[in-house]
């Protein structure tokens, strides 16, 4: 297999990787600034970051990697609700990696990222952007 037909065959997975590190490091970044600053506690801070990250998530998605248009509100909400077990999953983990493990917060919130962002990826093409009429 070339390298252009290996490049189309994973297109999707390639675009969701690059929007998923955007997304990331702006949840990674929202996270750092409000802990940086003390607003709130790390459980509140990355609430609001993983929030940043499944908004703007969505959109970028939804237009440029799975370009779907209809049923807005049903995908969104689809979105929102893998995004949402995400946010469990990833409070889970921080609060495990920081107050039973003794990692730092920063290197916590890195190990989440990542395995969220796995988990997302499945659950997000097979339900969020699978609903019938792909491509409309």
């Amino acid at each position: 297999m070339n390298f252009t037909a290996l490049l189309k065959r994973y297109e999707q997975l390639i675009k969701y990787g690059i929007i998923g590190c955007f997304c990331a490091g702006l949840d990674f970044c929202v996270y750092s600034l409000l802990l940086m600053f003390d607003v709130v506690p790390y459980l509140y801070a990355n609430a609001i970051s993983v929030h940043c990250g499944i908004f703007t998530s969505f959109f970028l998605n939804r237009q440029f990697t799975f370009k779907v248009k209809n049923k807005l509100l049903l995908r969104f909400f689809s979105f929102y609700i893998v995004g949402s077990i995400g946010l469990l999953i990833s409070s889970g983990m921080l609060y495990t990696l920081i107050e039973k493990i003794a990692l730092n917060e920063t290197l916590s919130k890195i190990i989440t990222i990542v395995v969220v962002a796995l988990i997302q990826f499945v659950l997000n093409k097979y339900i969020s952007f699978n609903y019938e009429e792909r491509r409309h």
